[in-house]
């Protein structure tokens, strides 16, 4: 036991464990958990809270669930009191953050990444609660630097231990090229770490060599070191690709009730568990109840998916929104019903259509060539007939109802 546990008495020790239970919970790497113990026990032995810091170049602003799994996180430890150190980027986003990228990335404009910090902030505040983060912008102390602090911070590390990224090594392996500037990234996300004397940082596993920079500057700085708490990556839709809008395989937080409960419905079974632990608000307890049930045959994949959905949706629009999203599911999918409320659109084109020409007119399909793959994937309807010819014509009449997939509707109205 600790010098700092051996200190606590017995309410405070379980207090720590239960805070432990809590940061634990769904975490894939604590560096290390006895100093994340540790840092624990003095914060509730001085009551002071710990600063948690997470770094952001706001580069695509667009939060899906991907994105939560970080912020939940932060979430319990803003629940507990300790104090939440938002970082925007400001200046490290004009050089971007390398990790994962096979070529350098292009460099934002002040204008793109203030506008891209508000989307940010609006959207997080739907997760944790933006009146009580700590905001930083890193330029204020980045662009503060001259030369010779540039050279003495370069001091404080090797390039053998830059080169230990392993998309650097891969863009060396293939010969495609790496800019000197892009070297400073990590040291200039670990200096901001040392100025705001962070204790611990958050990130995905992906961010794993930038966030260990900040244990290696604090130490250098003569600090105390952070803790980092690596979060998993979360799978999208698909199952196998990471959560990700170019994928296509994601739910966004601003999604509509609907939208995001039939997306909730296609997850993976072999992920339920995986979206419970990272990206609801269920306790650890209620996690592994849950988990308990699936694994028993108590609860049956199915009722564990809507359970999953309508708690999704309950997080980012309320419970009656929750209520309405589920009986939508219920009538629509499984007893094949129309929703109530289904999107008009006026067509004042010709009264004979190629079907495939008008999936895509009315935008519920992209390409003329998805239009024929969905037709031959029997997932196109006509008034609830399922349309089987990729050269039918259509006859335009007032009211007809095109049904693309499970969840795309639209009811035509005629001049």
């Amino acid at each position: 036991m600790s010098n700092v546990l051996a200190q606590l008495n017995e309410e405070q020790r379980t207090e720590v464990k239960r805070q432990m239970a809590i940061y634990s919970q769904g975490v894939q790497e604590i560096i290390p958990t006895e100093e994340l113990e540790n840092k624990i026990a003095k914060s509730i032995l001085e009551n002071k809270p710990l600063k948690i810091k997470l770094g952001l170049d706001p580069s695509a602003p667009d939060v899906h669930l991907g994105h939560t799994v970080v912020l939940n996180k932060m979430r319990q430890f803003q629940e507990n009191g300790h104090i939440i150190q938002v970082i925007i980027g400001d200046f490290t986003g004009k050089i971007g953050d390398p990790t994962g990228k096979s070529v350098a990335r292009k460099q934002l404009t002040d204008e793109e990444v203030r506008h891209n910090a508000k989307t940010y902030f609006e959207q997080f505040a739907k997760v944790i609660d933006m009146e009580k983060v700590e905001l930083h912008y890193n330029s204020k102390w980045l662009s503060q630097l001259n030369f010779e602090d540039v050279i003495q911070l370069a001091g404080k590390i090797t390039v053998a231990r830059l080169l230990e990224r392993d998309d650097f090594e891969e863009r060396i392996a293939f010969g495609k090229p790496i800019s000197l500037h892009e070297f400073f990234y990590p040291l200039m996300q670990g200096y901001d770490s040392v100025v705001l004397e962070c204790d611990i940082e958050l990130g995905g596993t992906d961010q794993h060599f930038n966030i260990l920079m900040g244990r290696h500057f604090q130490e250098k700085f003569g600090k105390e070191k952070q803790v980092a708490l690596l979060m998993p990556l979360l799978e999208g839709l698909d199952g196998v690709e990471k959560m990700s809008k170019s994928k296509k395989n994601y739910i966004g937080i601003d999604e509509s009730p609907q939208e995001m409960y039939g997306k909730a419905m296609s997850i993976p079974d072999e992920l339920m568990n995986k979206y419970f632990e990272l990206v609801t608000d269920f306790t650890p307890e209620q996690i592994q109840s849950v988990k308990g049930q699936i694994e028993t045959g108590q609860l049956h994949p199915r009722d564990a998916k809507m359970l999953l959905g309508k708690t999704i949706v309950r997080m980012y629009h309320g419970v009656e929104a929750a209520e309405k999203a589920e009986q939508h599911f219920i009538s629509v999918f499984q007893q094949g019903l129309l929703p109530d409320e289904i999107p008009a659109v006026v067509w004042d084109g010709n009264t004979e259509v190629p079907v495939v020409d008008l999936l895509v007119e009315l935008q519920l399909l992209s390409s003329k060539s998805e239009a024929r793959r969905m037709i031959e994937n029997r997932g196109v309807k006509i008034n609830g007939n399922k349309v089987e010819d990729t050269r039918l014509q259509v006859s335009i009449t007032d009211g007809l109802i095109i049904q693309v997939g499970k969840r795309k509707f639209v009811k035509i109205k005629t001049l």
